[in-house]
């Protein structure tokens, strides 16, 4: 059900954006009070599933639903099967896959909740780095999340402002910036965004975005692909960033191709090439995207960028076996980090090694396992990783009923032969559990537990 359906538009929006549409105003509120889309996007690394809905055009993975499920009763969402992400957003595989042809070291600047990251864990070439940026706590916890489920081992979460970011000069080859903005484009999803909606807004959302890209730009190599998108009509946050982006940081715009069936429109100001994706034209939110190439700037040697290694405690030694629990342990660096036994890409070491001593890293790579006492349990993250041997571990199939029991951090009725299982729902893992005999205690991790019931 549509929750605008009986909502007025903010007077102020009608005015601009009809000033902006002309004729079509009429076809975009009618569209903005209709039932909105409801899409998913399948992860090719767990599951090859295809979905008997229809497959969003622009998106191999992408697929729209006839109607909305109760995705929090889903233990295939909590296995990380699939991501719920809205149709539009999903056209960044058309921009990544135009300009990005081997492997990059990408930053997803704003990403929580993490639908662009996960999908750039999918869309990005094989062995490329992604750190996956947010400002604010609680939505850093919550992009960890998403991305942990997703399963991919190449990705750091770090919590940082781009202006902390703007500091690792000319280090990025790819720059994602899905900037917060004023959300015109989502009021049907989220009326109460319409509540707050006015010009000043705009007009601050405008200025903050300028900002975030004058102080992250430092960050990009010459040569560098950025991606500019919001989830907003309206020409500040869009056409006039884009020129910010042209005139003032020296940038290059780039054209993409685009099919005509999918309609999705160009600028609306300005001559710089850019995406519009209307929901009278598009099935999908309003949503805006550019690409630009960095073009100015020489190369600074930073001593950082020479990745010297620091001088490190010695610590103990990994548990001996503990390489056992990974596809491919001769691909990480492992070691032990106090309780903590963490692995890493090798490719990426020295990457992760610079990043740790400039910014704040949430998580990164897979944590192997926790030592308490005499015991190693094995991390709710490798269990989500697709890096995960499974041979390593006993395992269990469960119900639905009793997989959303474990998802709610009940106390399994499994038994079996003593040590740590994996827990599986249709073939994925869903967790561990420590089988005691005739009990077992449920590992899944406290704060992400479902808290409601089904209705």
């Amino acid at each position: 059900m549509n929750p605008f359906r009986n909502s007025k538009l903010p007077a102020g929006f009608v005015l601009r954006t009809r000033s902006l549409l002309g004729e079509e105003y009429g076809l975009l509120e009618a569209a903005l009070h209709a039932e909105p889309v409801v899409s998913v996007r399948m992860n090719r690394d767990k599951s090859s599933e295809e979905p008997s809905a229809e497959r969003i055009p622009w998106c191999e993975s992408g697929y729209y639903l006839p109607g909305r499920i109760s995705f929090t009763f889903d233990p295939l969402f909590h296995a990380g099967a699939y991501y719920v992400q809205e149709a539009s957003s999903m056209f960044l595989e058309q921009a990544v896959k135009a300009y990005v042809k081997e492997p990059v070291k990408c930053l997803d600047l704003c990403a929580a909740p993490g639908g662009k990251s996960t999908h750039l864990c999918s869309i990005l070439p094989e062995n490329s780095l992604l750190v996956c940026n947010e400002v604010i706590r609680s939505r850093a916890h919550i992009l960890a999340e998403n991305l942990t489920k997703w399963g991919n081992p190449h990705v750091i979460v770090t919590r940082n402002d781009p202006a902390d970011i703007g500091r690792l000069t000319h280090f990025f080859d790819l720059i994602v910036a899905d900037v917060p903005c004023s959300g015109e484009g989502m009021f049907r999803k989220d009326p109460g965004s319409a509540g707050e909606w006015s010009p000043a807004n705009v007009s601050l959302c405008a200025a903050r975005q300028k900002r975030i890209l004058q102080e992250v730009w430092n960050a990009l190599k010459p040569g560098g692909i950025l991606i500019y998108s919001t989830c907003t009509y309206n020409t500040q946050e869009n056409e006039d960033n884009l020129a910010y982006l042209a005139e003032e940081l020296g940038a290059e715009a780039l054209p993409l191709s685009l099919q005509t069936e999918w309609q999705v429109k160009g600028a609306l100001k300005h001559h710089y090439p850019a995406c519009r994706f209307f929901p009278h034209k598009t099935r999908g939110e309003g949503f805006f995207l550019a690409v630009v190439r960095k073009t100015a700037g020489e190369t600074k040697e930073l001593p950082g960028h020479h990745f010297r290694k620091e001088k490190r405690k010695t610590l103990p030694a990994a548990p001996a076996g503990i390489n056992n629990r990974l596809l491919h342990p001769e691909n990480f660096h492992i070691e032990r980090c106090g309780d903590l036994i963490q692995a890493f890409p090798l490719r990426h070491t020295d990457s992760y090694q610079y990043l740790s001593r400039q910014l704040h890293l949430i998580s990164s790579g897979i944590c192997l396992g926790e030592i308490k006492g005499n015991d190693l349990l094995p991390t709710h993250t490798l269990a989500m990783s697709r890096e995960l041997n499974r041979d390593a571990f006993a395992s269990i199939a469960l119900s639905r009923e009793e997989a959303i029991r474990y998802l709610r951090k009940e106390t399994p009725a499994l038994s079996g032969e003593k040590g740590y299982t994996l827990v599986c729902y249709k073939g994925l893992p869903l967790g561990f559990v420590k089988l005691l005999g005739n009990r077992a205690n449920n590992l899944y991790p406290q704060e992400w537990r479902i808290r409601s019931h089904p209705a």
